[in-house]
């Protein structure tokens, strides 16, 4: 059952609230990076990024749930503690990712950033994005637009996929099972886009595409925290997102293109389906040739 939508000035309320708290525990991520935390081993990297996305996951949970204690959260840490994702209900729902793009912030690479959705009915409400390194606040109200560093945005109006722009993410193509696909995908991007770019943040590349300055984004492999906010920043400002099949975008079960026009679904939604019929195909053949 739906609970009774809250108000725009209790969302005004929940708005003014987050945006302070993201302000506050942005900073350990800024002075982190400024401080050049270079770590020698590799594994000591990753304990360390555990202990940032830690401490910024607890303050904004913290915060939130000592001012609004009925609602409820789905966070990066605090699944990856219990390995369950909750199930998505009507209540208040908080979307948190502490910091996406985890690898950039290894290597101070300056695409990092704080991903907050406060979802109602299972319907965004209000989305954050914010990269303190390169100051860029992105933010959406569902019906009320979209805006970075609070003027207004709007995506890009190209309708063909040779004239466009396109974000991948690459980096799954180091699990093994799906190399194949993502490099078989990649590769059919790479021969009709006009340029590829991949950021290693699906916070910021959806916020890209909200801004226009990119025109398409395909991933599948992500998880609710990751596009909660972008997803609602993206329509915001024009934009479209769909699942990667075509059908209907699952927040909980997020396979992401997302456009500056709608125009370019038909076209995408295609080119993903040929590029993986021609994999599984390549996988029989090389099953019949190893036989």
């Amino acid at each position: 059952n739906k609970i009774k939508m809250a108000s725009q000035k209790e969302l005004d309320y929940c708005y003014d609230f987050v945006m302070k708290l993201t302000i506050e525990s942005a900073k350990i991520i800024r002075d982190a990076i400024q401080g050049g935390k270079n770590i020698e081993t590799k594994a000591g990297d990753w304990d360390l990024v555990t202990e940032y996305d830690k401490k910024v996951e607890q303050i904004l949970i913290e915060g939130l749930v000592k001012e609004f204690p009925t609602h409820k959260f789905i966070g990066e840490e605090t699944v990856s503690k219990t390995n369950i994702l909750p199930k998505l209900t009507n209540a208040p729902t908080w979307i948190i990712d502490p910091i996406d793009g985890t690898t950039n912030f290894v290597h101070a690479f300056p695409h990092t950033c704080i991903s907050i959705a406060l979802l109602v009915n299972q319907e965004p409400e209000i989305g954050i994005v914010y990269n303190p390194v390169l100051e860029q606040m992105f933010t959406a109200r569902r019906g009320r637009g979209a805006y970075l560093n609070g003027k207004p945005i709007k995506s890009s109006d190209v309708f063909e996929l040779r004239q466009s722009l396109v974000c991948i993410e690459a980096s799954y193509a180091t699990i093994e099972d799906i190399r194949d696909i993502i490099l078989g995908r990649f590769e059919a991007f790479v021969t009709i886009a006009h340029g590829i770019r991949t950021l290693g943040s699906a916070a910021l590349t959806l916020c890209h595409v909200a801004m226009g300055a990119a025109d398409v984004y395909h991933t599948d492999n992500l998880m609710p925290w990751d596009v909660a906010a972008g997803v609602l920043i993206i329509r915001e400002a024009g934009g479209h997102v769909i699942d990667t099949s075509g059908g209907d975008f699952n927040i909980m079960k997020p396979r992401v293109l997302a456009m500056g026009n709608r125009k370019l679904a038909p076209e995408l939604v295609e080119l993903v389906r040929l590029a993986d019929v021609k994999t599984h195909r390549r996988r029989v053949n090389d099953k019949k040739s190893s036989e």
